[in-house]
């Protein structure tokens, strides 16, 4: 058996716990529902358990050791994931609008661009993020059980569950957003939470180009 089962009830709660931490991918979720309503909102997590699904298949295949070991490829990738977040913190910073044009974004369901847009915008916030391929690499072996041969297979079924059990989290967060939206003061208040996410995804940008690479 890969995982006993007191193990796994204790792994997902555990899980359930980490994905109420606010971070990039929380806030890029409730910005999107904000914005284009349970629709984007769904891109969005779509979009982010994607990019989840592909660091736990780097981290199975070996290629998240290569990332944790090389200083340069950590800064790299760091890099170019700090320069996007703070390229999504600009944006909304600068983003313009009047109340009028923002109410009709809340009534038709626009302003979070095509579902693909906001699916893409969800993958790249979570796959150009360096360190989630370190958590997995740092999280997921304590429940593995050392008489497991195939670790490799139990590594990534271990990442598999972890993705499909954020799945509720992420709806929740979704859905609350969404409730959000509709109420009166959203279209009013659009402007100023447009800014505040900016700001926080800045933040985030500027504390991951900071960040230091954990010593293996």
């Amino acid at each position: 058996m890969m995982i006993e089962p007191s193990q796994l009830l204790l792994f997902m709660l555990a899980g359930w716990v980490l994905n109420l931490t606010p971070g990039p991918d929380v806030l890029y979720i409730i910005s999107r529902s904000l914005r284009g309503g349970r629709r984007a909102g769904f891109a969005a997590v779509a979009g982010i358990s994607t990019g989840c699904l592909v660091h736990v298949a780097l981290a199975s295949l070996g290629l998240g050791v290569l990332l944790a070991t090389s200083a340069t490829l950590f800064m790299v990738v760091k890099g170019v994931g700090a320069a996007y977040l703070l390229w999504v913190g600009m944006r909304l910073l600068l983003a313009k609008g009047s109340p009028d044009t923002l109410q009709q974004g809340v009534d038709a369901g626009g302003g979070a661009g095509s579902w693909w847009q906001v699916f893409a915008g969800g993958f790249l916030t979570n796959v150009l993020n360096p360190k989630v391929v370190l958590f997995f690499l740092a999280f997921l072996p304590q429940f593995i059980s050392p008489s497991v041969q195939n670790k490799t297979l139990a590594f990534a079924m271990l990442g598999l569950i972890f993705t499909v059990n954020a799945l509720p989290i992420t709806a929740l967060y979704v859905l609350a957003a969404d409730r959000m939206r509709s109420s009166r003061w959203a279209a009013r208040g659009m402007q100023w939470l447009d800014k505040v996410a900016g700001v926080l995804f800045i933040g985030f940008g500027v504390r991951l180009a900071l960040s230091a690479r954990p010593v293996p």
